[in-house]
Order: C-alpha cells, then structure tokens, then sequence
C-alpha cells in the first residue's frame, strides 16, 4: 500500500513563530512528545534530535523528517496551516504494524502544537502519560459524552472534577483544555481494532508535589479502570 495520510491543523499565529516551534529543540520540548529519560528508547531529548534533526532536509518554510514523514507550513486567513504527510506505508510487515499508531501520535503532536503556540508559547510543559492494550475506552471509562470542537464541559477526572472545553476530536482522539490545570491539555485516545489506548496530561506552572499526586491518581485510576 502506498498511502500517504495527511494531518492539517491552523495555528493562530504568524508563519514565522510556528517556523520557530518546529526548529528550536527547547520549542518542540514544548509540544512533542511527553517526558522519559533514559531506558532502551533513550531520552526525549535524543527523540527530537533523532525525528527534527538527524537526516533532514530542510526547504522553504517544509521539513522533511526523518523516517520520512514531511511537514509544510502556509499562510492562511487565521495564521499558520501546518501539513504534515505521512511516508508512504511501504512493503515491511514489521514496519507497517507501527504504521498507524505513529499516525496517531502525529494527530497528537500536530493538536498539541497548535496548543502550546497559542496558549502557552514561552511556558515549561510537564507530562504524565499512560498507554497500553485495553477493551475499555478510556473515554468510555471517564463516561464523556460527545462533544464537539470548542464544547465546554465539567466532567469527573481522577482525583477532581474538571472544566474546559474541547479542543479538538478525531476519529480516535478527543483533547480537552482542563482550567485546574493552568490551562493544561487531556488527550485520551482508543482505537477499536488494535485496542491500544493513551492518556497525555500536558500541565503548566504546577509544583513537583502537584505533578507527583496527578501522576499517581492517573495511573491508579488507568490500572484499575481502564486497563484489563
């Protein structure tokens, strides 16, 4: 198969800083990605420079990445319209099974962009994040209803009760912007046929106290409820 699925989101911002979020390393910190250090996949840092920075070619406001995958810039009415296409699916078996799950990620990585650009360009992010194989939705598990780009909604998240608004849906993923958070970002996704599930909370100016109780009521709440 040769297919080549393209992610296209609109950033309320001059081509010239979303340029400056895809190039800066301390920049895409920001968006890509969730924190780890260290382990057989090495550290975030060493993901950017591996995906933004290694094997590259860089043109007129577009970059093709490594592995493949392209990304152009445009200006538009409303700002910037960030493009990014997927390398063709191509022939290895073992590399097609990742295929779409890396697509995913881009969905993510493409919404979050536009995230921190808008909402929090010169802000530290800090990440927790949950993934694994489960029958349960975690938006079915967290009883969200649906909900349309740029619906407020008040909904029960572990530990508290959250309000905010949508920022945007796909066909697997629904992000939402949480107040309690400084002005955080949910994502929870589920795919129906490979069954893998991923909760990100992208959270802004909270204490380490404040990182580490999130992390632990998130992770209590996915082991018992979202994971088999």
């Amino acid at each position: 198969m040769t297919d080549t699925p393209t992610i296209q989101v609109t950033v309320a911002a001059p081509v010239d800083t979303v340029w400056a979020a895809l190039r800066d390393k301390d920049k895409i910190r920001h968006w890509h990605g969730w924190e780890f250090t260290g382990g057989p996949d090495g550290s975030l840092d060493q993901e950017i420079d591996l995906i933004y920075f290694t094997d590259v070619t860089v043109g007129e406001r577009a970059v093709a990445l490594n592995g493949g995958d392209r990304v152009e810039l445009a200006q538009v009415e409303g700002g910037t319209r960030v493009t990014l296409t997927r390398a063709p699916r191509g022939d290895d078996p073992d590399w097609a099974s990742y295929y779409d799950d890396i697509t995913e990620g881009w969905i993510t990585f493409m919404n979050q962009l536009r995230f921190a650009v808008e909402r929090h360009p010169h802000d530290v992010r800090r990440t927790v994040f949950l993934s694994g194989t489960a029958t349960t939705s975690p938006l079915s598990a967290l009883a969200i209803a649906e909900l349309s780009p740029g619906d407020k909604y008040e909904l029960d998240l572990p530990g508290e009760t959250a309000t905010g608004q949508v920022w945007y849906r796909s066909e697997h993923q629904l992000g939402l912007t949480v107040n309690g958070w400084n002005d955080g970002l949910l994502v929870l996704s589920h795919n129906p046929t490979s069954h893998a599930s991923m909760a990100l909370l992208s959270l802004y100016a909270i204490d380490e106290s404040r990182h580490t109780e999130l992390t632990k009521q998130w992770h209590v709440w996915w082991t018992d409820t979202v994971l088999p």
